[in-house]
């Protein structure tokens, strides 16, 4: 494993930040703690691929970010989780309003990965664009782009009647 700490140690430390960003993007406590045990087995079998100069949390804010997007995707999922449509997502109002919450969960199962990424780390985690770009791997500019393209691509989602 390139990760210099054992697994307990990571769990320990990171676990909770691990938690609440499933549970941002998953909406749903037991969810979330499925979220946490899976993105650590993938983390044990992934630690080879970890780079030494990243930071574990950065590395870990990825697994979990692809993880609970992939489950999003999931139809059977999505299902369960989705119940609020037709909302229209802006930065300042999602955090805070449960059916835009919900909203913009239906539109990331169907959204562009990349677009998907920066628009969960601005949006949901209220990452300021270099802090997104820094944990994302892309420039300041790119997250910008990125998430005004999700946004673009969202509004005219919801204009056609249904996300």
């Amino acid at each position: 494993m390139a990760l210099d700490v054992d697994l307990d140690t990571l769990f320990r430390t990171h676990g909770p930040l691990v938690y609440r960003r499933a549970l941002q993007l998953l909406g749903r406590h037991d969810l979330a703690e499925e979220a946490v045990q899976e993105v650590f087995i993938r983390a044990m079998r992934a630690g080879d691929r970890f780079d030494p100069r990243a930071r574990p949390s950065t590395w870990l804010y990825s697994i979990t970010t692809n993880y609970c997007l992939n489950q999003l995707r999931d139809a059977a999922r999505r299902r369960e989780l989705l119940d609020a449509r037709g909302e229209e997502v802006t930065p300042a109002s999602v955090a805070r309003d449960p059916r835009k919450m919900a909203a913009l969960r239906a539109l990331l199962a169907d959204a562009d990965p990349q677009q998907a990424e920066a628009a969960v780390a601005v949006f949901v985690e209220g990452m300021a664009h270099a802090e997104a770009a820094e944990v994302l791997g892309v420039s300041r500019r790119t997250v910008g782009n990125l998430c005004d393209r999700f946004l673009s691509w969202a509004r005219a989602r919801l204009g056609e009647g249904g996300a």
